[in-house]
């Protein structure tokens, strides 16, 4: 490996050298995700056992996601590991509204400049997002691309596979009218509606720095909060209760999400009193003025998760997530209608 060098290369804009730096420091962060399942002695390709244990019928599920805009204000704010937290919750978090269990992880860095520290930093989250998902990271890639990229500036992108009992899997033809509908509390904006949040930012000449009382914080470190991941409550729910359908609260939030996790016919009635909205979107309501319907169309205003349940499962499910600690709540029930989403 120390033999491995091209001076032509680096005067091309790509040392191979800082790669290998980085691989070195970021072993540690790996480290953290393995499990008795991973396979090791290959070198080009990850490979994973899979535990079938209570699993008659295995369906792998997948599942592939950026971060999107976000990114721009890690860049800002010199602040690099949590964003692979939310690499990692994008991907995972549409996973688990199939019932499935996240079982493994792959990441995928293209970066114009390799700083070794900084892609470490990177996987520090993407790792720790592993850890809260229980999935193994297996593998990934570095793309140095001088040119493409800014030397300052990077993408990332992930991929995850999970596996669930296909007898067990979640169905959007089980919900039916009467459903009750369960929310899970977002931890901020998470990672969608970003452009959005960026122009505010601009036009209204806010400072990432700036403290705002109404969040404990500055802004930059509120709007950087990582998206949170729900792997745990829905495995454990998945154990317990039938649960019909979930959806995953991002891009196009309310009014293009939420009805595709219910079945044709049936709509989702939310009462918009009941929704625990959190601060920050709030003061990005006030600041840009925009309406309810702009803010529930692109933001998750506080909801990351809704599950959808029989009413008869509904006191249960409620019982079994504030077990684990979470703070989960009623929004609504589902209605026959057409209308995709009815917020009232």
């Amino acid at each position: 490996m120390n033999n491995s060098y091209s001076d032509a290369y680096k005067a091309a804009g790509v040392d191979i050298t800082a790669g290998y730096k980085a691989v070195d420091l970021m072993k540690q962060h790996i480290a953290r995700t393995m499990n008795e399942h991973v396979l090791t002695g290959g070198g080009f390709a990850g490979a994973l056992e899979l535990d079938l244990t209570g699993i008659n019928k295995p369906v792998l599920v997948t599942g592939t996601d950026g971060v999107g805009t976000k990114l721009k204000l890690a860049f800002e704010m010199n602040k690099h590991n949590t964003i692979g937290i939310d690499c990692v919750a994008m991907c995972v978090n549409d996973v688990i509204c199939r019932g499935a269990r996240p079982i493994l992880f792959l990441d995928y860095i293209a970066t114009g400049r390799n700083v070794p520290e900084r892609i470490a930093d990177i996987v520090e989250g993407v790792a720790e997002g592993c850890v809260q998902a229980g999935a193994a990271l297996i593998g990934g890639e570095t793309a140095e691309m001088p040119g493409f990229y800014p030397d300052d500036e990077y993408d990332v992108a992930g991929f995850t596979v999970g596996v669930v009992d296909k007898d067990k899997m979640t169905d959007r033809r089980k919900v039916r009218e009467g459903d009750i509908l369960i929310a899970l509390p977002s931890s901020g904006v998470h990672s969608n509606g970003f452009s959005l949040v960026r122009k505010i930012i601009s036009d209204h000449d806010l400072k990432l720095g700036d403290y705002v009382d109404e969040f404990s914080a500055t802004l930059g470190e509120t709007l950087l909060t990582p998206t949170k991941i729900y792997a745990r409550e829905v495995n454990r729910l998945m154990e317990n209760i039938e649960i019909h359908s979930i959806a995953h609260i991002t891009g196009g939030a309310y009014y293009e999400k939420l009805p595709r996790s219910l079945a044709d016919g049936i709509s989702a009635k939310i009462s918009r009193k009941d929704i625990k909205v959190l601060p920050v979107f709030d003061y990005l309501q006030k600041t840009a003025g925009l309406s309810d319907r702009e803010m529930f169309n692109v933001f998750n205003m506080g909801i990351g998760m809704i599950f959808t349940v029989a009413k008869e499962d509904a006191d249960r499910t409620l019982a079994i997530l504030k077990d684990m600690g979470d703070e989960p709540y009623v929004i609504g029930e589902t209605v026959k209608s057409d209308e995709g989403t009815i917020i009232c």
